[in-house]
């Protein structure tokens, strides 16, 4: 069989997926000048300050956000 290869125009220069679970939120980011790197933070206030932070120093401007029912936290740390 053969198998495609489908290719996207990069629109985000530096970005942000998150995976968010009741206890820990996984983060991976990618960009421009960045090499690309995954981490995971609890979801404590302390912990998900600790993610922006790191966000912010490594210039992340976009954030995608894939959730099960379990979001509320994140909105209001920022």
């Amino acid at each position: 069989m053969e198998q495609s290869h489908i290719s996207f125009e990069q629109v985000v220069s530096r970005g942000c997926g998150l995976d968010v679970h009741q206890e820990n939120v996984v983060a991976t980011i990618r960009g421009n000048g960045l090499e690309e790197q995954t981490r995971t933070f609890s979801t404590f206030t302390s912990s998900l300050r600790d993610l922006v932070a790191w966000l912010e120093e490594s210039g992340i401007t976009h954030v995608a956000m894939e959730s099960t029912g379990f979001t509320g936290s994140l909105f209001l740390i920022y």
